[in-house]
């Protein structure tokens, strides 16, 4: 039996409008799709009928399936000469293992195929309006992890780049991590008035947006309490965001 594909597809933040038309073509064409916690129905719902769909979601912290787990199913499925389609959440390169993946197919000696998708950070501001860049306020962007393999804030973070007026930062899974995160770029010279947004369910009906400054973000974050994945959103380019109740 001839070897199967595996596919890394982007699922993007949710919304089914943001899949790229190449990441559903490969939903219609798999075999079986391995597919992440925070893959939306909407999207699960353009894999063609007759594929088999498993889960294998981590989300926070508690029970979830392990990555060397995951990285056996592809292999296996795909040396039974299937099209496999590992979706994941936003874009398969950031913040999402996919390094782990491709080092297990290719050891194996599986073609892989890559199809990015929208992140969390674009649709994030797509749906403030607001650009993440901006020719005299933010000549660069940034994105860093919230937590480590532990779910602790990491380490090594670059505060003094985080602290830099001139960028715009995007933070992703700093739910429980912000306040931690807020303290540490305000001791590196960040103003505590430099504009901050949460964004609950990017791109999704059930968005929502709690805005703030860095120095408030984190405790509005913590009254809110969301449950829905959380992107926070730093820098002078989000002023015009209206201050949330």
């Amino acid at each position: 039996m001839s070897k199967g594909i595996i596919a890394l597809v982007g699922a993007g933040p949710g919304d089914a409008g943001l899949l790229t038309l190449k990441a559903a073509q490969a939903l219609q064409g798999a075999d079986v799709v391995l597919y992440d916690a925070l893959v939306s129905k909407a999207v699960l719902a353009l894999v063609r009928s007759e594929a088999e769909l498993i889960p294998v979601g981590k989300k926070g912290h508690g029970l979830q399936v392990k990555q060397s787990d995951i990285n056996a199913q592809m292999v296996a499925q795909a040396r039974q000469g299937r099209r496999v389609v590992r979706l994941k959440g936003g874009d398969p390169l950031i913040f999402s293992r996919a390094g782990e993946e491709l080092a297990a197919a290719r050891e194996a000696g599986i073609a892989v195929e890559i199809i990015p998708g929208i992140t969390a950070a674009q649709a994030a501001a797509a749906s403030l309006g607001i650009p993440l860049t901006h020719r005299e306020s933010a000549r660069r962007l940034q994105y860093v992890t919230g937590h480590d393999q532990q779910g602790a804030l990491p380490e090594d973070i670059d505060w003094r780049a985080l602290a830099d007026p001139n960028a715009t930062t995007v933070v992703y899974m700093a739910k429980k991590t912000l306040a931690a995160l807020s303290e540490a770029v305000l001791q590196h010279g960040l103003s505590a008035d430099t504009p901050a947004v949460a964004v609950v369910d990017a791109s999704l009906a059930t968005q929502v947006v709690i805005s703030g400054t860095i120095a408030s973000l984190p405790a509005k974050l913590a009254i809110a309490l969301p449950e829905g994945p959380v992107v926070v959103l730093i820098g002078r380019v989000f002023a015009s965001v209206e201050p949330a109740a």
